[in-house]
């Protein structure tokens, strides 16, 4: 059974918030150690919490916050839609603090009642990458696996089973 079949995503995003002070400092012990053996171990918590949850019954990510695109995934969404790039940049995105394109609103536009995307085959990038649990250099994305630990149960499982398994990664 998932973290999503016990709470509401406003009770994943209040975990979170209770426990943050504790992955803050938690990440901060791996972002200097820089554990060898945490790519590894973050590839097998991503199997293990996926095997348990299903994107589909959630899709609070879509629902709730906006992928970064880049021009090529803007370029690749344009051509699915049969529209120009500017033509796509004006009627979905803008550009934010960080000079960044993202949507214009949540949830993501191309979000369907059923929880599918319209566009999955073209999805951004950072789409097909969220929740970027089993990237290489993990060290390297704590800052955004905190935030997104408010946002996807899987974050949430992952980090909670990761403490768990700090003896692996050697912190005390």
């Amino acid at each position: 059974m998932s973290i999503l079949d016990k709470i509401s995503i406003n009770e994943l995003r209040n975990r979170a918030s209770d426990v943050k002070s504790e992955n803050k400092s938690f990440f901060s012990k791996i972002r200097k150690k820089k554990p060898k053996n945490l790519d590894k171990i973050m590839q097998e918590l991503h199997d293990e919490v996926f095997e348990e949850i299903d994107c589909l019954d959630c899709a609070n990510c879509c629902k709730s916050i906006s992928p970064t695109l880049y021009f090529k995934d803007v370029e690749r969404l344009a051509k699915r839609l049969k529209t120009k790039p500017s033509e796509f940049i004006d009627k979905y995105l803008f550009i934010d603090d960080e000079d960044d394109y993202v949507f214009k609103n949540t949830p993501c536009p191309f979000l369907l009642p059923d929880n599918y995307c319209m566009v999955y085959e073209s999805r951004p990038k950072a789409c097909r990458e969220y929740p970027h649990l089993d990237r290489k250099r993990f060290y390297q994305i704590l800052n955004l696996t905190l935030k997104n630990s408010e946002v996807c149960p899987a974050v949430y499982d992952s980090i909670e089973k990761l403490k768990e398994r700090r003896t692996e990664l050697n912190l005390q």
